[in-house]
């Protein structure tokens, strides 16, 4: 599946997409809670939270204005990582050797240093209460699907894409990303970032306050549910992937 197909844009049209600029619209950039540096720090804690970091957007904050009385524990340092990588991400242009660099500087906490900011040379799965639950693409093949995954997000930055057409398309390179799954860890992370770096850079600056990553956090079942198209990487049936590429959209509500 190329990120760049336009096989379910009618269908997403009637869904959702139709609603886009509407949304955009209405949505006050100016009026969202907080500072644009506020609100780059909700998007590292709850893509954290999501992958299971216990401090929440309160504890942090707390943090913050009382540094001296904290001992900065892994959680701490692992969102601040995060942060430092959506700060890089916002003044830099999207590219390949830009998102393995986010990935070095988000992954600190995450991985030994000869994995950070590299693709995995190992086999990896998606593990549920019952088992695996999806087996990613051969680790052979990781750096070949991510050329061909970024040939097609560069053929889309240089085409002139509808802010409907955006948010279908950031939506399915968030998915495609997921399902490649290139880093022994830290994908959910570099997935989310990744969505929303497109759509700003498609669509402009204001755009990194969307709050994607808490609306993901807060309706986290319906996220993880719908993200899953297939057993492996080989059985993914996009057919079904509408269902995930609407809660995007719905995050300007």
């Amino acid at each position: 599946m190329e990120i760049t197909d336009r096989k379910y844009l009618n269908k997403y049209s009637e869904l959702i997409g139709n609603q886009i600029a509407g949304l955009i619209s209405y949505f006050n950039f100016s009026e969202q809670k907080g500072s644009f540096d506020y609100l780059t720090k909700t998007s590292a804690i709850f893509s954290s939270n999501i992958e299971g970091n216990s401090i929440d957007l309160n504890s942090y904050m707390n943090y913050e204005l009382n540094k001296e009385n904290f001992k900065v524990g892994k959680e701490i340092e692992e969102i601040e990582n995060l942060i430092k990588a959506y700060e890089f991400a916002q003044n830099n242009k999207l590219t390949e050797s830009n998102l393995l660099h986010c990935h070095k500087i988000f992954s600190e906490t995450l991985l030994i240093k000869s994995k950070r900011g590299k693709y995995r040379t190992e086999q990896v799965g998606v593990f549920g209460k019952s088992g695996i639950a999806y087996l990613a693409v051969e680790p052979e093949f990781v750096e070949k699907e991510m050329k061909s995954f970024f040939n097609s997000i560069s053929t889309l930055l240089e085409s002139k894409l509808t802010e409907e057409e955006v948010f279908y398309f950031a939506s399915f390179i968030h998915l495609r990303f997921a399902h490649i799954h290139p880093f022994r860890d830290g994908n959910g992370r570099a997935a989310r970032l990744l969505e929303k770096w497109f759509v700003a850079q498609m669509l402009g600056k204001n755009f990194w306050k969307i709050p994607s990553e808490e609306f993901y956090k807060n309706n986290q079942s319906k996220y993880y549910e719908t993200i899953s198209l297939g057993v492996n990487f080989y059985e993914l049936n996009y057919d079904n992937c509408l269902s995930f590429l609407e809660i995007l959209p719905n995050c300007l509500k």
